[in-house]
């Protein structure tokens, strides 16, 4: 008995020894950008110049005027290039600190600002969207549209809409302009706008007007992309009690950096604005005009309207800085935005057995699925999204990749170059990282 108790003691000493004197794993600090060869991370410099010849010929072919890329991986860039012209006519050069007009792209970055929010305690995500925003109360789904004068008769909704469904688009709202056809008609009839070059008006006003309107489909049922972005951003100011521009300023944009980031552009920066381009019956690039009352010039307006869906106008070098704090796991130059337990949840597949293509969504961004990965080099994981006039953003986690590609037209019958862009930033991989199955 003695010898029993002698052993354990003397265990007890020697764990309790180990315990105090084993060190601490270093913690290593999450990177911030900065320009580095593309050999430091196991990357070609001289297969990433395969993507010149590329995008060069598309210039060179009168499919686009300009196009900027920002390739980083394991917060190194390596490539950071902008090819071809800004204006055609005047001959001026795109230029690395040109700024785009992002549109879509501005989802993210919303959906992230609600997110804070919910690291606060603020709301959960499965709460039903009238909690907060009354006005989606008792919602009601399209039964049959009269096409010819726009009434329509409805059925009760089989539930409310929750806040998930809302940042997973599976909430059964649609688009103004470009959603469904019913959708687009009767928005229109309900000054619905679709936040893209739309300055004037209140966003409160317009999403307590869509709240009153038929949902295209019950909620949780489909994921059909549309405006619930748009109810995210009002959503964030019915919360934080601040204006949807101020509060991503001051939480997000201006922490970390993104200096170059606005819903209308402060005077000192409008100089910097990109020039739009259409294409015409033969496919060929032409400078856009003021269209159905959207002009090219919305971001340079002292507007009032601010869209969480497609507001936003930014540069290369700003949203790769925002895409490597989630790559960070939330954190970003000293500064915790997200703890890595969220950002884990962000990115995770959020709609179930519902499909987008052959890949999911997460709360804001879209995610790679297996099979997405088979049709593309990007690994199983990657979230991503683009934006109405060209461009297409990526992280992925597996091989430390953040991607950019931006340009600015639409229509474009030319889209195939952000997926060829994608293949040859991977064949650029001298040593991958992803785990091997």
């Amino acid at each position: 008995m003695k010898t029993m108790i002698l052993t354990g003691l003397m265990a007890g000493f020697f764990w309790s020894a180990s315990a105090q004197t084993t060190p601490r794993p270093t913690r290593t600090n999450p990177p911030t950008l900065q320009d580095a060869s593309p050999e430091s991370v196991g990357m070609s410099t001289d297969r990433l110049h395969r993507m010149d010849a590329v995008i060069n010929e598309y210039i060179s072919k009168g499919r686009q005027a300009g196009v900027g890329v920002l390739v980083a991986r394991n917060g190194k860039i390596v490539y950071h290039q902008v090819y071809g012209q800004d204006d055609v006519d005047a001959k001026t050069p795109l230029k690395r600190d040109a700024i785009f007009r992002i549109a879509s792209q501005t989802k993210a970055i919303t959906s992230i600002g609600l997110m804070l929010l919910f690291e606060e305690g603020k709301f959960l995500l499965d709460d039903p969207v009238s909690k907060y925003i009354p006005a989606f109360k008792n919602p009601v789904v399209l039964d049959k549209l009269n096409m010819a004068d726009t009434t329509y008769t409805t059925v009760p909704a089989k539930r409310e809409i929750t806040i998930r469904q809302l940042l997973t688009h599976t909430s059964g709202i649609s688009y103004a302009t470009i959603g469904t056809k019913e959708a687009v008609a009767i928005y229109a009839k309900n000054r619905i706008p679709s936040g893209i070059g739309t300055p004037e008006g209140k966003l409160s006003d317009a999403i307590n007007r869509l709240a009153k309107l038929p949902l295209m489909f019950n909620p949780g049922e489909k994921w059909s992309y549309g405006l619930s972005t748009d109810v995210v951003g009002y959503l964030i100011e019915v919360l934080s009690g601040q204006p949807l521009d101020q509060y991503l300023r001051t939480r997000l944009l201006d922490p970390l950096g993104m200096n170059d980031t606005y819903f209308y552009l402060p005077k000192d920066r409008q100089n910097r604005l990109t020039t739009l381009y259409t294409e015409d019956s033969t496919k060929a690039i032409r400078k856009q005009t003021t269209r159905f009352g959207l002009s090219p010039d919305y971001p340079k307006a002292a507007g009032t309207y601010f869209s969480g869906g497609a507001g936003l106008s930014s540069t290369l070098s700003d949203y790769a800085t925002f895409l490597q704090m989630l790559l960070n796991g939330g954190e970003y130059n000293g500064r915790r935005y997200l703890s890595p337990t969220t950002v884990r949840l962000i990115t995770s597949n959020q709609i179930g057995d519902l499909n987008m293509g052959v890949n999911k969504f997460g709360l804001g961004f879209g995610i790679t699925t297996e099979r997405g990965s088979a049709q593309l080099p990007v690994s199983e994981g990657t979230y991503e999204w683009g934006g109405y006039f060209g461009t297409t953003y990526w992280v992925d986690p597996k091989e430390g990749i953040v991607g950019l590609i931006y340009t600015q037209k639409s229509p474009n019958s030319y889209g195939d170059l952000s997926d060829k862009f994608k293949v040859l930033v991977y064949q650029a991989i001298t040593q991958s990282q992803a785990p091997r199955k």
